[in-house]
């Protein structure tokens, strides 16, 4: 008889065991078993919930990222005149080398940076403050000078990125 009571002892431990996993009050084995089976087909079930709304979630991400990589930014190109010089405020698509043609172009009118903001996540922001190199110039610049020539800047880089797509894609 004493073997009998040391077999069963480790099944009722098991027994405890489950009853506690599964938070129910069975006594019986088989209703353990079966609270048991039911608790893991719950799990099972909201693992799939979780895994599918995941997989949702990244979905949306992925399309919410392509939106972002095809989104056309509308060239804006603002320049007032300002006691130092000029602001200007650039917005336009992003475009490798858009910057220092930016640059390039301050410099062929004789405009030196004083201070300039430049972010390039989804699309190239530059806000800048920019004076004269010398006050003393025989042609004086205007706004509308500064305005064409930084247009003029802005397109021939964003052609030129889309020129190399075209070589990339042939």
């Amino acid at each position: 008889m004493g073997s009998w009571v040391k077999k069963r002892l480790p099944l009722r431990r098991k027994l405890q065991t489950q009853r506690s996993l599964t938070r129910r009050k069975s006594i019986k084995k088989s209703s353990i078993v079966m609270d048991a089976m039911l608790h893991i087909y719950l799990l099972k079930l909201k693992l799939e919930a979780v895994h599918k709304e995941c997989l949702d979630l990244m979905a949306i991400k992925t399309k919410y990222l392509d939106l972002i990589k095809h989104l056309h930014v509308p060239e804006e190109v603002k320049v007032e005149k300002i006691e130092e010089g000029f602001h200007v405020r650039v917005t336009c698509e992003k475009a490798e080398g858009t910057l220092v043609s930016i640059l390039e172009a301050f410099d062929e009118m004789g405009l030196n940076i004083l201070q300039a903001k430049v972010s390039c996540n989804s699309y190239f922001s530059m806000e800048a403050i920019a004076a004269h190199v010398a006050q003393n110039q025989e042609y004086k610049l205007d706004v509308t000078d500064v305005t064409r020539a930084i247009i003029k800047a802005t397109r021939s880089e964003i052609n030129a990125a889309t020129d190399e797509v075209d070589l990339i894609t042939s």
